[in-house]
């Protein structure tokens, strides 16, 4: 009786490969990554100017102020770097999320990140404006995607399933190829195979 390649990966992996796991796993981490930087398009002007419907802050300044309202222990004069920070710090993890780069740790740092917002919100808002907001699901969300094993649309996927094989498919075509000549070509083409 022969199994099905399904099966067989499943036995290999140790790891459920089939069903609705992977798929949910890839939107997930698509949605968070997608949300985080249309909220640094949004402070960046990209989705209109402010008043535009749909639009928070439609400018930097817009969002400073939101800023300073969410954290009245914050100096005025930090308010900027603060403002900063935390842009790069939302673009950074959305392209992370959004390639599939390190998701672990980009889920684990955007569940941290969204928690303490979701905190400064119910602090200065009241418990009303992240709910509405869903703060708390894209934080819980973010958690549970870092309890996850790499989706197959992920960056870490291929680079798992790369080092399981012992290198790409590329690099051992080449190297069969350059068997006569010096192994400093050889590094060549890993190199550049690794960053295929």
């Amino acid at each position: 009786m022969t199994q099905s390649v399904d099966g067989n990966m499943r036995r290999l992996n140790g790891v459920k490969t089939s069903g609705p796991r992977p798929v949910a796993s890839a939107f997930v981490r698509l949605a968070l990554g997608a949300g985080l930087l249309s909220a640094v398009a949004d402070r960046l002007g990209f989705w209109g100017p402010p008043g535009t419907p749909l639009v928070s802050w439609g400018n930097f300044q817009n969002f400073l102020v939101y800023t300073a309202k969410l954290n009245p222990w914050c100096p005025a004069a930090c308010l900027p770097l603060l403002g900063v920070v935390v842009t790069i710090a939302e673009a950074g993890l959305g392209i992370l999320l959004i390639l599939g780069l390190l998701m672990r740790m980009a889920g684990l740092l955007t569940g941290m990140f969204t928690l303490a917002f979701a905190a400064s919100m119910t602090f200065a808002l009241g418990v009303h404006a992240p709910l509405n907001y869903s703060v708390f699901v894209f934080s819980s969300s973010s958690f549970l995607l870092a309890c996850q094993a790499p989706d197959p649309l992920s960056i870490d996927k291929f680079r798992e399933l790369k080092k399981r094989k012992g290198g790409c498919r590329l690099d051992r075509i080449f190297a069969k190829n350059v068997n006569v000549h010096s192994g400093l070509e050889r590094r060549h083409t890993r190199t550049l195979c690794i960053e295929l």
